[in-house]
């Protein structure tokens, strides 16, 4: 596509005339995202969520620093819901481009940016013109009118944010689903511009400071060249396993060694008998943690715990205490300090463990002083600055209250990373999301009180959901043909590839979702997503879109 990263700043939502939310409430992954999509509506912005749920943070919104100001007025945030079928996305935003190129005035289409900037737009043209309407509304369960009325909102506003999560790349064609982001945003020309872009909500803030940091798969020539020349380490060439192939070959016996730092990697993944399989055919797992969690259960032949400071906790190496730093989701980069006593005066921190694992394997003629890089974590800060772009002055940059943003050619200066240096329309191919009768889409989801898979309670307050979450969402006309009733317990079953996965006793809970469309929770159900169901070229699980059949008990 040429964009990459998010292309948005947080103070763009108080300048945007739309924001379009895609997916799970954005207030699970990102804690200042409601408060933004408040000041899009205090400002005069509107606000379209696409979801196949209802979320209470977008249709009720109270920020917690107003009661302190007597005011309880809630805000309604979302001006135009649109339930879509779960995997739906690529036909409604079809539907939307086809709706604003059918209008006369041309509003909604930047020609002059289409025509400076960007490659494929004729051939995306004709392309939307050859959809048929009833292709489109049937896909995404959203009717003509509906669309062409959010489509009426996109040309209408001069300035365009498009926020997504998880809902929208965990299908087989995850990856389609974001170019059709891109293609929308491409059309008005809402890249590089205030108020505008594209605003992945990509989770927590390890997973954005990780790839940045060069922990990839297929890490870049450059960034090698790099690490080589400031090291004086020769790094491997060949590329490594993403997740999902990491777990195929420790099945298969091809991996000896497991090491994790950090998470709950078997509760995290799908497949989740699989995964335990893949796991305990290894001969040693090592897990660097700061809590006990499940996967500590399930281990290679020999298992090694080595706990460690958390981020929350006071970090003292060489007698003067430490901060790392982490990267959100619009690529700020920041400090983030621990405060709290350390549970234990043994415990070491990671990068102290990873200096001493270092240590150890290249012995006393290693080019790197581990010793050297650990005894103050300015000195990492150094080295980073040396290997990676957008780093320059790091550790002055760095301690300013606000952090900084790491540059962002499509974003700063409307540069795409592309052979051409222009942005490109995509062509894609509406999924086929029928399914045959007796089946039902299935998606994961999360609620308020849990971080990734830790678990604090079993409320679930976005949805008004008390005590239990072994349960599945059903639409009421779906629970009426089934023959169950609110509570009724039933099993999942998902019988992809001949492998007959089974989820039991989940109790049916009604609630507005559409016909032939089931919400469960993550992870209790990943039991359910079959290992080898993954988004074409990401290759990231299909958590969001599993095909699976309701057994009455």
């Amino acid at each position: 596509i040429g964009i990459g990263k998010g292309t948005v700043k947080l103070d763009d939502f108080e300048k945007s005339d739309l924001v379009i939310v895609i997916g799970q409430n954005p207030g699970t992954n990102h804690p200042r995202m409601l408060s933004a999509l408040q000041g899009t509506k205090q400002n005069g912005g509107k606000i379209i969520h696409i979801n196949p749920l209802p979320e209470t943070g977008l249709a009720n919104f109270k920020h917690p620093q107003d009661y302190m100001k007597l005011s309880f007025k809630s805000t309604a945030l979302a001006d135009l819901f649109l339930p879509v079928k779960i995997n739906g996305d690529v036909a409604l935003l079809k539907g939307m481009m086809k709706s604003v190129m059918e209008q006369d005035t041309g509003a909604g289409i930047d020609q002059d940016f289409i025509d400076n900037c960007t490659d494929g737009f004729d051939v995306l043209k004709k392309s939307l013109s050859s959809v048929n309407w009833s292709e489109i509304v049937a896909s995404s369960g959203i009717s003509r009118d509906q669309i062409n009325t959010a489509a009426e909102m996109y040309s209408g506003a001069k300035s365009v944010i498009v926020c997504w999560a998880m809902g929208l790349t965990q299908h087989e064609n995850g990856v389609a689903n974001v170019q059709e982001v891109a293609n929308l945003l491409l059309l008005g020309g809402h890249i590089g511009r205030p108020g505008a872009g594209a605003c992945p909500v990509r989770g927590h803030s390890n997973v954005q400071g990780d790839r940045t940091m060069g922990i990839w798969e297929h890490p870049p020539e450059a960034f090698l060249n790099q690490l080589d020349k400031n090291t004086g380490i020769l790094s491997p060439r060949d590329s490594g396993l993403d997740a999902v192939n990491s777990i195929k070959a420790m099945h298969n016996k091809k991996c000896e060694v497991f090491f994790a730092m950090g998470g709950n990697f078997l509760s995290a993944t799908p497949d989740t008998l699989y995964t335990a399989k893949a796991l305990r055919n290894c001969g040693l797992t090592v897990q660097v943690s700061t809590k006990l969690n499940r996967s500590h259960l399930v281990t290679g032949s020999e298992a090694i715990i080595l706990p460690c400071l958390g981020r929350t906790e006071i970090d003292i190496q060489n007698k003067e205490k430490q901060f790392v730093t982490v990267e959100n989701s619009m690529g700020v980069v920041h400090t983030s300090i621990g405060g709290m006593k350390p549970a234990s005066e043994y415990l070491l921190s990671e990068p102290k463990i990873v200096s001493e694992l270092a240590k150890y394997t290249f012995g006393e003629n290693s080019p790197v002083d581990w010793n050297g890089l650990v005894q103050h974590y300015d000195n990492i800060r150094d080295l980073i600055e040396l290997c990676i772009p957008g780093f320059a002055d790091y550790n002055e940059r760095v301690r300013r209250p606000e952090g900084f943003y790491l540059p962002n050619p499509p974003r700063d200066s409307r540069e795409f990373n592309t052979p051409t240096g222009r942005a490109n329309f995509t062509l894609n191919d509406i999924p086929n999301n029928i399914l045959e009768e007796g089946k039902y889409m299935m998606m994961t989801i999360r609620s308020h009180d849990q971080y990734n898979t830790t678990i604090y309670g079993h409320d679930d307050r976005y949805r008004g959901i008390k005590g239990n979450r072994r349960i599945v969402l059903m639409n009421k006309e779906d629970m009426k043909k089934l023959g169950v009733k609110t509570k009724d317990l039933v099993t999942l079953r998902c019988d992809k590839d001949g492998v007959e996965r089974l989820a039991k006793d989940f109790a049916v809970i009604g609630f507005e979702i559409p016909v032939g469309c089931v919400a469960t929770y993550f992870p209790e159900a990943n039991c359910l997503i079959p290992i080898t169901s993954v988004a074409a070229k990401s290759n990231t699980p299909a958590s969001k879109s599993v095909p699976i059949e309701i057994i009455t008990n």
